[in-house]
This record gives structure tokens, sequence and C-alpha cells, in this order.
């Protein structure tokens, strides 16, 4: 099957989960912003996982020119948040974090990441802001109980090595090209709010044994990466048992944010369902509709 096959697949995929109910408690907003970010808002206050808004083309990626977030990108998709509790991220890849700094100046907010992203804060000017976690430590953010987890990147291209393992060590934002942001640390973030627990991981791999919550409510499910990464779904799902997956990280994030809806190449989401039940034909699996453009203040 051909690319183009297999995104028409893919995309049909996408709108039967995304036509799936998926229950939250009353007053809890959760909004997919593209690869692995979300915002979750709850009594007024946001919480930001992995905000990442500005898109890098290839050609900034192939050619190692700059990449720093756009404000233009931020004030159309997310101008107005009111009270931001934190901003957290599970690893420092730009896909993941190039966003995060700009967020912390304009919403006035720490945020909570390895070392590389406190690094990257500190380029920024910033550093009184990052927050360089400890693992199982229970961040109170607001309404949000927050608690990193030990984890690890997934292995790509072709399961060989972590892309960019280090942290982040430019010594001026104009050294900032894409593959300059290191992964350093990576991590789990288990977040408890309104009586229910919600499992968010980044990148599909784990590290087995560190692991400790169970029954989980809502995983977060990177997808990017899971085929060179051995038994990843009974690894994972044997240990968290959650009543509901939302697959994220399968979206083409070299595209613009308001372009039709691209696929990482060889992501095959529509088999992910089918994967899923292997393990356990309990488990829901629930898509959320792509992020829009908003007017200020609405959310």
């Amino acid at each position: 099957m051909n690319k183009s096959a297999r995104d028409r697949e893919d995309a049909q995929a996408l709108r039967e989960l995304e036509a799936r109910p998926l229950t939250l408690p009353a007053g809890l907003e959760l909004e997919w912003l593209g690869t692995a970010g979300y915002r979750m808002t709850y009594e007024g206050a946001t919480l930001l996982v992995d905000p990442f808004l500005t898109r890098v083309p290839l050609s900034t990626v192939v050619r190692r020119r700059t990449a720093l977030p756009d404000p233009a990108s931020i004030d159309r998709f997310l101008p107005g948040l009111g009270d931001v509790s934190g901003i957290v991220v599970g690893h420092g890849h730009w896909d993941h974090a190039l966003d995060a700094p700009e967020l912390a100046r304009r919403f006035g907010c720490p945020v909570y990441g390895s070392r590389s992203v406190r690094n990257l804060m500190a380029l920024h000017g910033l550093g009184d802001r990052g927050v360089e976690v400890e693992p199982y430590r229970r961040y109170e953010l607001g309404p949000f109980t927050v608690t990193f987890v030990p984890s690890v990147h997934s292995k790509i291209p072709f399961g060989t090595r972590i892309p960019s393992p280090g942290d982040t060590s430019c010594e001026s934002l104009a050294a900032l090209a894409p593959m300059a942001y290191g992964c350093g640390q990576t991590w789990g973030i288990h977040i408890a709010v309104a009586g229910i627990e919600i499992y968010h991981q980044g990148s599909a791999d784990l590290i087995d044994d560190a692991i400790r919550h169970r029954d989980v409510d809502i995983f977060l499910a990177g997808v990017a990466g899971r085929s060179v990464t051995p038994d990843y779904w009974h690894r994972i799902l044997t240990r968290l048992r959650p009543a509901t997956v939302v697959p994220m990280h399968y979206d083409d994030f070299l595209r613009p944010l308001d372009a039709p809806m691209g696929f990482t190449v060889d992501i095959a989401l529509a088999a992910v369902p089918d994967e899923i039940g292997a393990v356990s034909r309990a488990i829901d699996v629930v898509a959320l509709p792509a992020l829009s453009p908003r007017e200020p203040d609405a959310r």
C-alpha cells in the first residue's frame, strides 16, 4: 500500500475514532493541540502539556536553521487562557518543548520538565521559571496534581537510536536548530484532576518497573515509534490498565497547524484499535478533534 492509500485509510479511521464520545467530569475540558500537546482546564485554571503550536517546515530541519516560537501561531490558537497553573513537558525535543518558553512568558507560569527543558528556559532568559522535576514527586498546580514518571524515548528511525539524546546545551538562541533541542530525560506524566487520573506518554517506550499507577481513566498515548518498541502495547497497557486510550502524535507536525490533517510516515493509525484490542477488548479507543483557530479569550 502506498502512502496516499495509507493516509486515506488512516483518515477514515480517525473520523470513526473522533465520532466516539469521551466522557469527562463536569467542568473539565481536554483539548488536543496537535502532536503530543494538550490543554486541560478545570475550575478556571489551565494546565498545558507538551504544547507545540509553532510548526517548523522540513526545510528548516534539513538546512539546520534556527527554530524558535512563532508568536503569530500562538496568537491564533491560544490567544488567551486566563489562569495558567503551569506547563509540563515530557521531553526536550522541539516538537514537545519549543513553545514552552514563549507560553510561560505570556502567561507568567512555570515550566516543569527535565534539565534539558530547564536549559531551554534559561536560553530564553527565563531560567527562574524552569523547574527540573524529581521523579514521583507530587506537584500541586492549581487543581492539578502532577507526577513525573521516569521513561525513555522510542528509538527512531528503525529502532536504532534515540534522536538528539542529550540535553539542550546551546549558548545562544541562534544555535537552536531543530536537532539542537536535546531529548534529555524522558518522563511519563500522571495528572490527577476532577476525581480522575490521566496518564500522558509522549513517546512510545517505557521503563516497565517505573510505572506505578494503575487503573487510570484516560491514557494519552503517543503512537509514533511504537512499532520499534518490543511488545509496547502489552507492556504499558497491562500496567496502566486504562479505561480509555486517546492516541496522539500521529499527525504530520511539519505541516502548518491549520493545514488539512496529514499523517506521520508509516503511522498506521487505522491499526491502533486492533492493536489495543489484542491486549484488552475492555479498553475504549477515542480520538480528539484537531485544534482550530479561536478568538481571544475563547476556550
